[in-house]
């Protein structure tokens, strides 16, 4: 099948781009919203190619066709991923657009065909490692790691040799400052505290000429009504670009409710944490796709000089599923073993890893 990607203002817009391009028989694969700066809509779509008969330019192209989109190759693809999103507790809907997306494009290895579905599905728009004109906020629930990813993100500017302001509001929990200073003084960082919208504005404007302002935020209850508000005029008081750093491992429900919340005062990116003690991503999915969010970075580790990395639909892919990069490298090694046994006469090759 063909695959296009739409994008239009409106549902409606891009729907009718949808037939005059592709006609009243085009499938409909995903949707979303775009959270930039003209918002709108995409919606990417499929449709099979139509063979006229009595030609034998044709019957080779069907020929073809029918080679590349074999049924069963295809059946064994959405069977394996079928799997590999249901250990992982992925919500049934995010499941289906994902397995139709990967069948669509008839690729005939599950690992390939998951790499394609995540770039068709998901948006990807990695943390900054240069200057920011934005301040960049960290948001989310109690205990999601707002405090250890923007100490990260203090560490790598610093370390790219960034002028790195940084700004605590999270007042109320015990021990939070500390923890945050603890990190700041180690990177000759002076940290401002604030307690509400103003005093937010004013340390912002005091830290104007630095490369990066990093902003960490109290944990917040999604579901009371006060504290979304309280955050919400914290948000907009400032340029800032608000990030919401969520668990992994969460559940997949609750994570997608969630992102819709903090989607709707201005969220536009997630940082999944704890990638390395989940077992289950079906949440950061979840949450990605019901709040509309870009994937940014990722962090799998507590230690703050790792840092962080940026999510990719092929890193995305390794995480959902493993097993499939284990044997891939597997067979490449029992490769290389085999090539190389031809003898002691071969020449040693020198070149750069990749």
């Amino acid at each position: 099948m063909r695959l296009k990607t739409f994008y239009a203002k409106t549902m409606t817009e891009a729907m009718q781009m949808v037939r005059d391009a592709l006609g009243e028989d085009a499938i409909i694969v995903a949707t979303g919203e775009e959270r930039g700066a003209g918002g709108g809509v995409r919606v990417t779509a499929a449709v099979e190619p139509v063979f006229e008969l009595g030609g034998d330019d044709s019957a080779a192209a069907a020929h073809d066709w029918l080679q590349y989109d074999s049924e069963e190759e295809s059946d064994a693809v959405a069977e394996e991923l079928t799997d590999v999103l249901l250990r992982h507790g992925v919500p049934e809907d995010v499941m289906d657009y994902i397995i139709s997306c990967a069948t669509v494009m008839g690729f005939d290895d599950p690992g390939v065909a998951l790499v394609a579905a995540l770039e068709q599905m998901f948006a990807y728009r990695p943390l900054p490692i240069a200057a920011s004109k934005k301040a960049l906020m960290m948001i989310g629930p109690p205990g999601a790691g707002k405090t250890l990813a923007v100490a990260k993100m203090a560490a790598r500017g610093a370390m790219n040799g960034l002028k790195v302001g940084v700004i605590s509001a999270d007042t109320i929990r015990a021990g939070g400052i500390e923890q945050l200073q603890a990190f700041t003084n180690l990177l000759n960082i002076n940290l401002r505290t604030v307690g509400n919208a103003k005093e937010l504005y004013l340390a912002v404007q005091d830290l104007a000429a630095m490369d990066q302002i990093l902003i960490d935020t109290p944990g917040l209850n999604p579901f009371s009504a006060e504290e979304v508000r309280q955050l919400a005029r914290m948000i907009g008081a400032i340029p800032v670009r608000p990030i919401l750093v969520l668990p992994a491992g969460t559940d997949a429900d609750e994570s997608g409710e969630m992102a819709r919340i903090f989607a709707t005062i201005g969220a536009m990116e997630l940082l999944p944490t704890r990638i390395d003690i989940a077992r289950r991503l079906g949440g950061i999915l979840s949450a990605s796709h019901h709040g509309g969010l870009s994937f940014s970075d990722y962090s799998n580790t507590p230690k703050v000089a790792e840092g962080l990395s940026p999510v990719t639909p092929k890193t995305l892919s390794r995480l959902l599923m493993p097993g499939a990069y284990r044997e891939r490298t597997v067979a490449g090694l029992q490769g290389t073993r085999q090539g190389g046994s031809g003898g002691a006469t071969g020449h040693k090759k020198t070149g750069t890893t990749q």
